[in-house]
């Protein structure tokens, strides 16, 4: 069915009484420009429903995003079809300036395990389309189930050509984003590798983060992976500031300075995310961690290691406030977040995924590394958190955990190992970690200075770093990880390449 300005206006009408909203607010009146030109998205499904997501700004780089400062009506249309003939929920929401004009709806009452299309409509616009799928039912048994995972995406460092092949993936249930989904540091065009710059200085305030998202998804190719796939969104540092931990950031800000800092980036992370009002920031906090269910298959469990977590430890030769190794106080998730775990993590799905943001195998980098061969903001600084986390799972007898990872720019895939000490020991799970869309460049399989890190890493089977994302294929006999690369982000036309693929049993944990 095609809108045509005269049934918008009428359908306006009509869901402005039914929403509570003024008679005078429809959103047939011009904004000036097409307002959606940070693209539509969907996020977290449910049985029944999902969030729609899109936010209003016909000039996105320009204070407000070009929008007046009033409320504006959004309509929407959810579809059994891509041509719209077959509408099966329509409604209104509204664009608050408080929220920077983004709407979340929180679809439901849809059928489990099907896919729909979606659209916005405001200004006497519409929107692109989007399609998504709804998660099976509560205890189905399900075949099968397909998850992109990507994130890291430098603006400035390369063109997000992973996420023109990603949005292309064939029938992908969700795609998780392990974080970094935007970087916070001042423009730097002249810099070496630079192939695009960020609009303005390094960002403090709600303003400069909202400007500073919609910079990003002016991307085509984020907006394609948007509207191709619902997205499990997290955040890890940079939408707050690199390496920042609970109320600590890496410069040794006073906390109630960098928590101003944190709330305006949390409240911005959640106006550009496709999340549920659970996740709107509150107290100064926001929940970020959650759980979804793909029926009797999967149960994804998103964690928090940012918020919850102890400052990291002190690297070789730092002089910022940070713990010491005789600190007696030690968590990556918190203690709320750590219990809220392991109530999750049980049988009653034949896989468990953890879909986190810092790596948790342990890692020996190259000697020759500035911060020493240890990575203090990965759970390898935080081996007591690590050593709860893998006895929570060997004590409720679990062979079917699976951890999805980001945050380093590389490819790996290993074993979590049941003992630090014992790396080629018995494993108690599988972690993959995806490389990143656009940070740090085109990148490289092996660079010369880590000749040595396998060798040092026998648990860990795969060292790559070029840009790419990995697609994770489950099904109730196995669990195959494809790792695909590009050949290059410095320029736009790269290549796209299957480097390998991993495969694991839910009786057995480990890479075969």
């Amino acid at each position: 069915m095609k809108l045509d300005r005269r049934s918008l206006l009428k359908t306006a009408g009509s869901l402005a009484i039914f929403s509570g909203l003024a008679p005078h607010m429809t959103w047939a009146k011009s904004l000036g420009a097409y307002p959606f030109t940070l693209g539509i998205a969907s996020g977290d499904p449910w049985p029944g429903g999902f969030v729609l997501w899109t936010r209003l700004a016909p000039k996105p780089l320009e204070e407000h995003g070009g929008m007046p400062m009033a409320i504006v009506p959004v309509g929407y249309e959810i579809a059994e079809d891509e041509g719209f003939r077959r509408i099966v929920a329509t409604g209104t929401a509204e664009a608050r300036p408080e929220l920077g004009h983004s709407v979340h709806v929180e679809a439901s009452g849809l059928q489990p395990g099907r896919r729909y299309w979606y659209r916005f409509s405001a200004g006497g616009e519409v929107s692109p389309v989007g399609t998504v799928k709804t998660a099976p039912a509560q205890g189905a048994m399900v075949d099968r189930v397909r998850l992109g995972v990507a994130g890291c995406q430098h603006y400035e460092s390369g063109f997000y050509t992973a996420y023109q092949y990603l949005a292309k993936e064939p029938e992908l249930d969700a795609i998780f984003h392990y974080g970094d989904y935007i970087y916070e540091g001042s423009g730097n065009p002249g810099k070496k590798g630079r192939v695009r710059a960020h609009a303005g200085d390094e960002i403090y305030s709600l303003d400069d983060y909202r400007r500073r998202y919609a910079q990003y998804k002016t991307d085509p190719d984020l907006q394609a992976a948007h509207a191709a796939a619902a997205f499990l969104a997290s955040y890890d540092d940079h939408e707050v500031d690199n390496n920042w931990a609970s109320t600590h950031d890496q410069d040794g800000t006073p906390p109630e300075f960098f928590l101003l800092r944190r709330l305006a980036a949390m409240q911005a992370w959640y106006e550009n995310m496709p999340v549920r009002r659970a996740q709107l920031p509150a107290n100064g906090q926001l929940t970020m961690f959650r759980r979804l269910d793909y029926g009797s298959l999967l149960r994804v469990h998103i964690l928090d290691t940012r918020q919850y977590r102890t400052d990291q430890r002190c690297s070789a030769n730092e002089t910022k406030p940070c713990r010491r190794d005789a600190d007696p106080v030690e968590t990556m998730l918190g203690e709320r977040q750590e219990r809220w775990l392991g109530e999750g993590l049980t049988g009653g799905s034949r896989w468990n995924l953890l879909a986190q943001q810092v790596m948790v195998m342990p890692m020996a980098y190259p000697a020759s590394r500035k911060a020493g061969p240890v990575n203090n903001d990965s759970w390898s600084g935080y081996p007591e958190a690590r050593r709860r986390l893998v006895q929570q799972i060997e004590e409720r007898r679990l062979t079917n955990v699976v951890i999805a990872t980001g945050d380093v720019h590389k490819h790996h895939a290993g074993n979590l190992p049941l003992r630090d000490e014992d790396l080629t020991g018995p494993a108690i799970a599988t972690e993959f970690v995806a490389t990143s869309i656009s940070s740090d460049g085109d990148g490289e399989a092996l660079p010369a200075s880590w000749r040595d890190v396998p060798a040092n890493n026998p648990h860990c089977k795969l060292f790559n770093g070029q840009r790419g994302y990995q697609v994770l294929n489950v099904t109730p006999k196995e669990w195959h990880t494809d790792v695909r690369v590009v050949d290059k982000v410095s320029t736009l036309g790269g290549t796209l390449s299957t480097l390998a693929r991993f495969s694991v049993d839910p009786e057995k944990p480990g890479l075969d």
